[in-house]
């Protein structure tokens, strides 16, 4: 449950536009938030790592619950890619400004993945109400 309202609040951070079209009074808060976006995504997106390969390492799920194991990894790849994107210019400040070669496909990377930003956040918002259900419908003992 605590992936999926991570992964709702995250959404909600990555698509401002969309939040701010429906409630233009929301535009002060998400202005709070802004300067700590970077390492928001930092955080995000190294939690959206450790729930791939938390649902990597419990690949036995599939046989026992499949539905909850695909959710599981869609949220947190999905995590993870909004992370990215979040953390960004923080990711490239201060682990990748020594590495050029890094540098470069990290930017190639999140010049594929950037356009599509609006997108993954409206999949995130819909994946974290899900997490959430699943986790009260296929809970694991």
């Amino acid at each position: 449950m605590i992936y999926g309202i991570t992964l709702i609040l995250l959404s909600i951070i990555a698509v401002p536009s969309l939040i701010l079209s429906k409630k233009p009074n929301a535009k002060e808060l998400l202005e709070k938030v802004e300067p700590y976006q970077g390492w928001i995504g930092i955080i995000f997106c190294f939690w959206g790592i450790w729930g791939i390969v938390s649902a990597v390492l419990n690949i036995g799920w599939l046989t026992s619950a499949p539905i909850w194991w695909g959710t599981l990894m869609a949220g947190s790849v999905v995590e993870a890619c909004l992370g990215f994107l979040l953390g960004f210019p923080l990711i490239n400040k201060l682990f990748l400004s020594k590495n050029e070669k890094a540098r470069e496909k990290a930017a190639g990377i999140r010049a594929k993945v950037a356009p599509r930003q609006g997108q993954l956040g409206i999949l995130g918002i819909i994946v974290g109400v899900w997490m959430i259900v699943a986790s009260f419908l296929f809970t694991i003992a």
